[in-house]
């Protein structure tokens, strides 16, 4: 194929004008077709349909610590279901705290904590004249969105293919007392899809905060959401490696079972140092007498434990990984050598990462609007919703049919190639008229 910008005007006026059409056929389809959040499918949901019947009334309903689970009580969570989620996020049991159904909630309320008492001792961040929270970009727009209600000033910190630039992480945390925090999706990275290498997640433990309060936030939402058996990330545990350093309370670290059993209805934990760990259980119990023990039991005999869990993903692997093939097949054959644009094929998670020519990506979200496809917003990956070269589009394959995802990729590329030709051809007359 040849690259677009080696196209002459002509050329890309000709093609343009092929594409018109095309598009014109595709809009009177009526399509309607969404890629834009990363909602499981229902053939995933149906996976978890034995859940529901783990628990009757006429089950022994009793956990291991001898609390009957339709009662108060055991505030940080079953042991069975601590042992479950602790293989899970690679963690001694005793370092975890089993949450409600949703590990957002435990990242708002941990940021929500730190604003009003401050963490072990230190000043409330709202009594603070400025706080500084670090964030990944493209990264998770949920993530951004908290720092933002908070009034938290956020940084971007480019992403390269071994997780955060760490010249600038270590720059800003070890010289700006104001810095407390970075949010990191370490594993199949929201959403690019990258994993953390060994020396990245080295020089996180390795850092010397200017603020005794920093706090790495570390959302390992995707630990074990492989695609493929024979091709899998491998990232180093963060709790182990900050406690050999001498830092074992710098990190928070969150998982859940949100897109392994049922969004909304998982089970959420966080895993952090004793010192961290206790202080959190305290103020927990001013807000509740407990969490929903029931679907914690339900979720740890349904599983039985992580090897059970493990060949659960394997279902939805086989499941999510034709959809991510179908998407980056087309990509390959319909942009490959055009120069209109990059992507990373991932080995797990939920999302295809795509970069468009600088000052494209709000137009081709629209344009494929126009077409029937919702897209995720231009700019979600940014804070503040602000892409400094408008260039990222997230892509989320998992919740459209096969079948779907075929035509929605299809009116992707299509919509790619228009408003790339447009940028193009703008170009051209500006250096025709300099």
């Amino acid at each position: 194929m040849t690259a677009y910008r080696d196209m002459s005007r002509e050329e890309l006026l000709e093609l343009k004008s092929r594409l018109e059409k095309e598009f014109e056929d595709v809009k009177g389809k009526g399509l309607k077709l969404d890629m834009s959040r990363g909602k499981p499918s229902k053939a995933q949901l149906d996976l978890s349909m034995g859940m529901m019947d783990v628990l009757k009334s006429t089950s022994d309903l009793v956990c291991e610590e001898g609390v009957d689970c339709r009662n108060y009580g055991v505030i940080d969570g079953i042991k069975e279901a601590k042992q479950l989620l602790s293989d899970m996020m690679e963690v001694p049991k005793d370092n975890i705290i089993i949450f409600g159904n949703s590990s957002l909630n435990v990242m708002y309320d941990t940021v929500a904590r730190a604003m009003t008492h401050g963490i072990m001792g230190s000043t409330p961040w709202a009594k603070l004249d400025k706080i500084k929270f670090l964030c990944p970009v493209p990264g998770y727009d949920r993530h951004f969105a908290i720092t933002e209600h908070f009034g938290i000033e956020m940084i971007n910190i480019p992403m390269t293919s071994d997780g955060p630039d760490m010249d600038l992480v270590e720059q800003y945390v070890e010289n700006d007392p104001a810095v407390k925090g970075i949010w990191c999706v370490p594993k199949y990275s929201n959403p690019q899809g990258i994993t953390y290498s060994d020396e990245t997640v080295h020089r996180f433990a390795k850092l010397n905060p200017a603020a005794e309060d920093f706090r790495i936030f570390w959302d390992n939402a995707y630990g074990i959401h492989h695609l493929y058996e024979d091709k899998q990330d491998y990232l180093i545990e963060i709790l182990m490696e900050c406690k050999k350093e001498g830092h074992p309370n710098m990190v928070y670290k969150f998982g859940s079972t949100s897109k392994i059993s049922f969004p909304g209805s998982g089970i959420a934990a966080i895993a952090a140092s004793d010192e961290n760990l206790a202080e959190i259980r305290k103020m927990m119990s001013v807000q509740t007498i407990g969490h929903d023990k029931l679907n914690q039991l339900r979720h740890a005999r349904f599983f039985g434990d992580i090897h059970g869990m493990v060949q659960h993903m394997k279902k939805h692997a086989d499941i999510l990984r034709p959809k991510f093939d179908t998407v980056l097949s087309v990509l390959e054959s319909e942009l490959g050598g055009l120069e209109i644009g990059s992507w990373i094929a991932p080995r797990g998670g939920y999302f295809i990462s795509f970069d468009a020519l600088d000052g494209c990506a709000k137009a081709i979200v629209a344009k494929a609007k126009e077409a029937g496809l919702i897209m995720t917003k231009a700019g979600a990956t940014f804070p503040y919703g602000k892409d400094p070269k408008d260039s990222n589009i997230r892509i989320a394959p998992s919740f459209p049919t096969p079948e779907e995802l075929e035509v929605a990729a299809q009116v992707f590329v299509l919509s790619v190639k228009l408003v790339s030709i447009d940028k193009i051809l703008g170009e051209k007359v500006e250096v025709e008229e300099a």
